[in-house]
């Protein structure tokens, strides 16, 4: 094999077997993989405009039973510091979200093992009656999975019943990586590769929205990401091909570890992680080998917001959300950010050479901002990073 008559055949649109991906991922040069991201980007997504959407990120709960390793967020139940929020005080985050201009609110929680699914139902209906210009994409699939496990009905039941009561789309979280050795190790407790998919194409069956993601630096090989990239692109081939209705956007970033997890304490701790540049790389990758995925999102939240603008050049073609809040990344870690202004991101999408476009949840656009003087109308909120977290001891320890 050749890294360039690979590189092209890529560009010119042919599809490579997970061997000639692995090939790439392991022999090419950074930049010549950046370059042929960037051309798949533009043929896919042509033009100078990087979009962006102004959302929320709320968390009803953060009681789990799944003891993650790499998460700082969870409490278990009857913990002090555990909480499921009320239907008022979620509304008013989304009235803040509105008055903001956003379009979206991405809400997840943990694996409550006592919330019942009439809880879900109704604070659907609740958001849906008082906040109708927002979209709820809400429930990881693993969330989705629980709750299945509570009621003892099916995932494409429990998904119907949701949707009926309000829910528009069920976001990627809790991919992970999508391979059961990787997810033994890291979380044992959680739904298989396979229940993931479940959810995910169940979702797409029956027109929701849906988004993957993926995160690396758990220790997993070359092989088991590229497994992972397989399983995306399989699954997104299917549910286009049978519901015109695929994953609107990948998303990926580095795992997150400090002393706040089990996995940052673990006396195995400088096994996990990934550089910024094994970040691109693997962006690089993603765009290469989903050959059926037409959006790619930055991970600016975990990233910083220079990679994520650096990102823009290696396939990515949107640079995320303002994430007026978020709390789980935020709480893995001390050097992650938890939102932005829009003002801000214009800047760094401007100074990477593109015209801020902002879009909703399908990417529909809503405005291109081409005069650099339209961007000084938008909010500005600054950058912020997250209050320090407290850390929390996880009993389940990591091998």
């Amino acid at each position: 094999m050749n890294v360039h008559v690979l590189l092209e055949k890529a560009v010119n649109g042919e599809r490579l077997s997970a061997e000639e991906g692995l090939f790439l991922y392991r022999e090419a040069d950074l930049l010549d993989l950046g370059m042929a991201a960037d051309a798949i980007r533009q043929r896919l997504v042509p033009g100078n405009l990087v979009t962006y959407l102004v959302d929320r990120n709320v968390n009803y709960s953060n009681v789990c039973t799944t003891n993650c390793q790499f998460c700082g967020f969870y409490r278990p139940l009857g913990h002090p510091e555990a909480y499921v929020q009320t239907y008022e005080q979620i509304g008013a985050r989304l009235a803040e979200l509105v008055e903001y201009g956003g379009t979206r609110v991405l809400m997840q929680g943990g694996h409550h093992p006592e919330l019942r699914l009439s809880w879900y139902t109704g604070l659907l209906r609740y958001l849906r009656e008082h906040y109708p210009s927002i979209e709820l994409d809400c429930f990881s699939p693993s969330e989705i999975d629980n709750l299945a496990q509570v009621e003892n009905m099916s995932i494409r039941d429990v998904l119907i019943t949701l949707k009926e009561a309000g829910l528009a789309g069920v976001p990627g979280g809790g991919a992970e990586i999508l391979d059961d050795e990787v997810r033994q190790r890291v979380s044992p407790l959680k739904q298989s590769a396979a229940g993931w998919l479940e959810v995910e194409g169940t979702a797409q069956s029956l027109g929701m929205a849906t988004t993957a993601t993926m995160v690396i630096g758990f220790g997993e090989t070359l092989e088991q990401r590229m497994n992972h990239f397989m399983k995306l692109r399989d699954l997104q081939d299917v549910s286009l091909r049978e519901y015109n209705n695929g994953f609107i956007a990948f998303i990926s970033w580095t795992v997150q570890k400090s002393e706040l997890t089990s996995l940052g304490r673990s006396k195995f701790s400088d096994d996990y992680g990934a550089t910024a540049a094994e970040y691109l790389r693997h962006t690089a990758m993603a765009r290469i080998m989903l050959d059926n995925f037409k959006h790619i999102q930055a991970s600016w939240v975990t990233q910083g917001p220079k990679i994520g603008q650096v990102s823009l050049k290696f396939g990515i073609d949107d640079f995320g959300s303002t994430m007026l809040e978020e709390n789980v990344v935020s709480n893995a870690a001390h050097d992650t950010y938890q939102c932005m202004g829009e003002r801000e991101i214009h800047g760094f999408i401007r100074d990477a050479g593109f015209i801020p476009a902002k879009r909703d949840t399908h990417y529909n656009l809503i405005k291109a901002y081409e005069d650099p003087k339209d961007s000084e109308s938008v909010p500005s909120m600054g950058i912020k990073q997250p209050r320090q977290a407290k850390q929390v001891e996880i009993p389940l320890a990591v091998k």
